[in-house]
């Protein structure tokens, strides 16, 4: 192995950094992940789901690619053409990475080349949407559980057991991610769980310029989406948390309620 001075022998190893850009607004990324994107040489952004304002604060000399267009050989070829000539990169992923961020693949090619990552969590997108709707997921006798899944589509099948059909039986609030083209699957399999008054909200581009809401419920939502340009990038809520007014308060400030920080 090279040693310092000899041909070959990098001082500072590069390293793939996988940045969660946020939902889409760039006030919305973390202060670490903006500063990474800030300072590496090469910066590779899913511009399909990432608005190109999250890369604008690159330095003016970096290399900014939109993969996009890319292939899984081709993104891990830049990343290994970086590292061969000692160059950090910041590779933009949209929302949190570790939420369908197809990470894992890229992770395991360099793995195999021996190439350092980390990664750098971000704001996912069923947090903007429920910042967007000013609604806590997770209400006290309502639900305390929330899944974040998806609709069988074509890019990968769902493992068996997960489909809506055995999710919906918790009765837990859904985020439905990549799922809007299937409503009517959605509609059918949770109807029998949620009843078919139960609330659906369908949030479209949280953050974004032109994010919309549409509210309904599991017997009119289909109904209330067809003919609307919401497409791919909207998210789906479906719970009983939607519509309840009536709730009890947490105990976590219950004024007889005793923990380390109020004792009695």
């Amino acid at each position: 192995m090279p040693g310092p001075g000899d041909p070959g022998h990098k001082e500072a190893m590069s390293i793939v950094h996988f940045i969660g850009a946020g939902p889409g607004d760039p006030d919305l990324i973390t202060v670490k992940g903006r500063r990474l994107i800030e300072e590496a040489p090469v910066v590779l952004y899913a511009g399909s789901l990432v608005p190109r304002g999250i890369v604008d604060c690159a330095r003016k000399d970096a290399r900014v690619i939109d993969t996009a267009a890319l292939n899984l050989d081709e993104i891990i070829t830049e990343m290994k053409a970086a590292y061969d000539k000692g160059q950090d990169v910041a590779r933009v992923h949209s929302g949190d990475p570790s939420i369908y961020g197809a990470i894992g693949e890229q992770m395991r090619r360099l793995d195999a080349l021996g190439i350092s990552y980390d990664i750098i969590p971000g704001v996912p997108a069923f947090a903007a949407a429920a910042a967007l709707l000013k609604s806590e997921l997770t209400l006290p006798g309502v639900s305390q559980s929330i899944i974040l899944t998806r609709v069988q589509g074509a890019s990968s099948p769902m493992p068996p057991g997960e489909d809506l059909a055995t999710l919906g039986k918790a009765g837990a609030t859904l985020a439905l991610h990549l799922s809007v083209k299937s409503i009517a699957k959605v509609v059918r399999e949770l109807t029998p769980h949620y009843g078919a008054d139960c609330p659906v909200v369908v949030v479209y581009r949280a953050s974004w310029p032109d994010e919309s809401v549409m509210r309904g419920r599991l017997d009119d939502i289909e109904g209330k989406l067809a003919g609307t340009d919401i497409a791919r990038t909207a998210l789906i809520f479906v719970g009983r948390v939607f519509g309840a007014a009536q709730f009890k308060d947490s105990q976590l400030y219950n004024v007889a309620h005793q923990h380390l920080y109020r004792p009695e």
